[in-house]
């Protein structure tokens, strides 16, 4: 709540740091490999916790929204995820001197916005007060969607690598991934959702579900989808995300658990279990090197360059053709908050247990994968777990530098209204009532002023209210004066024990 909600510091980059402490590379209290085997888990566990967070963003969002701002979507979607995963390859291929299809492979995973970092960036309070709703939309939307449409980009470079000719991995692509793995999930997810939501409404109306089995009922249909889906060898994940959105398509279950609170008590203790969970298992020695080019300092050069110009030029430049994205401030929040995180490991667990295969045995890429994917990672938990608190300081820097400067360019004959954030004339000189002032010509701070007035009221109540005599409250004179008001008793009333302001 202190790191959240005061510092604005993001949850998921506190729980990696703790990983990293706690863990092989930090104290050594905690070594999942010497107990687990690490991709295969690690591959189960993000995606079942992507597939929560996906049906999540489908259920919080408005009603028939994917129809509402179908053409913001497939301009973030299309152009603008290809334009990642472009640019992210170029990247890779020029720091690292890979190939540029082992760099299409890898940059596969990053492709994709993180729907779980997206999540800490759409809520709070920072969230809420300076993020329009339709720009938290739009992200939630982009990031549950995208987040199954990483599939694509993936197989298609694998498939380039695997077999012999263009025309051959292409067929087999458009075949097995757009049509079976895509569209065939959407189907999916959309039939599901769509029986949901009709059973779930017979099931209220005729009593059959209690209040309990109701608000969880999102998690047990992630269960379902993923089980379904996977079983026909379909696009879960994206499947989650369309089920989700279909079952509060028509806004009834969104508004019925709209003030509960238990889907984000458990997306938050899945997210921070994973984080630290990564933290523990991010192989930080890699990242000092043991290749000539793999090093740290391409790894940190291609940390910053991606994380510059991976999303946010694109954004900036369909800013125009977006029309859920209203002004630039509003295209540049989106564009640079395009995290990389929990869809990029699991991605790149799809990719290493695909590299496995005998006939990929001299790919470099396979030394590659890993290091390079949790480097950007890391990068991004840090970078955008820390850019609201930045933001925070530099717009605080102008407003302290011009109240210290008027505060040094008052004389003792002018106190400053600004320091303590009120007028001289608030209580100093209301009524012919002057309160005394500091040293330095300031006025006394709230409690010190307080003091002074109920002393002077008291002081004025035993001169001239008899005690015998309680008078009218209408004509006293601090009600005359304008000074009665909540918490402050009229002299009639007045009290000389310790209670009042």
């Amino acid at each position: 709540m202190v790191v959240k909600e005061w510092l604005f510091l993001s949850d998921t980059l506190v729980a990696l740091l703790f990983g990293a402490t706690v863990g092989p590379a930090g104290i050594g209290a905690v070594d999942p490999a010497s107990w687990i085997d690490v991709p295969s888990f690690t591959l189960e566990l993000t995606r079942l916790i992507i597939a929560i967070q996906v049906m999540a963003a489908g259920i919080t969002l408005p009603k028939k929204y994917l129809t509402k701002e179908l053409t913001s979507l497939l301009m973030l979607l299309g152009p603008v995820m290809a334009w990642m995963w472009l640019t992210s390859a170029v990247i890779i291929m020029l720091v690292f001197r890979l190939s540029f299809i082992e760099s299409l492979l890898i940059a596969s995973c990053v492709a994709p916005t993180d729907p779980v970092l997206a999540n800490s960036i759409v809520r709070g309070k920072f969230a809420e007060a300076k993020v329009p709703q339709h720009v938290r939309n739009i992200i939630s939307a982009e990031s549950g969607a995208n987040d199954g449409l990483g599939y694509p980009y993936l197989y298609l470079a694998l498939y380039l690598i695997k077999y012999a000719t263009a025309k051959e991995a292409l067929t087999r692509w458009f075949i097995v991934v757009v049509l079976w793995e895509v569209l065939m999930s959407v189907v999916f997810g959309a039939a599901i959702g769509w029986a949901a939501r009709k059973l779930l409404q017979f099931a209220r109306k005729q009593g059959w579900i209690d209040h309990d089995s109701f608000l969880s009922f999102a998690i047990s249909l992630t269960l379902l989808t993923l089980g379904l889906v996977s079983l026909v060898g379909s696009d879960d994940i994206l499947a989650c995300f369309v089920a989700g959105n279909t079952l509060t398509w028509d806004d009834w279950f969104r508004e019925e658990t709209k003030e509960a609170h238990f889907q984000d008590v458990l997306d938050t203790l899945f997210n921070f279990t994973f984080f630290i969970y990564l933290g523990t298992i991010i192989p930080w020695n890699e990242f000092t090197g043991g290749m000539d080019t793999l090093t740290t300092g391409r790894l940190v050069v291609s940390a910053v360059l991606i994380l510059l110009f991976r999303r946010l030029p694109m954004v900036l430049a369909v800013t125009k053709l977006t029309p859920a994205i209203e002004t630039f401030r509003e295209s540049l929040f989106a564009g640079w908050f395009g995290p990389i995180g929990v869809g990029a490991v699991f991605y790149a667990m799809v990719a290493y247990n695909e590299l496995q295969d005998t006939m990929l045995a001299d790919l470099r890429a396979k030394e590659f994968l890993l290091p390079i994917v949790y480097s950007l990672v890391t990068a991004s938990v840090i970078v955008h777990g820390i850019t609201i608190p930045l933001y925070h300081i530099v717009s605080a820097v102008p407003n302290a530098t011009f109240a210290v400067s008027e505060y040094l360019s008052r004389t003792p004959s002018q106190p400053s209204p600004r320091l303590f954030g009120f007028s001289p004339r608030s209580l100093t000189e209301i009524g012919g009532l002057r309160l005394p002032a500091n040293a330095s010509g300031l006025s006394l701070p709230r409690h010190a002023t307080a003091i002074a007035v109920r002393q002077h009221a008291r002081n004025l109540a035993d001169d001239i209210v008899p005690s015998s005599c309680p008078p009218d409250p209408v004509h006293t004179p601090l009600q005359a004066s304008g000074l009665q008001h909540k918490g402050l008793p009229s002299y009639g009333s007045v009290d000389t024990g310790n209670d009042g302001i």
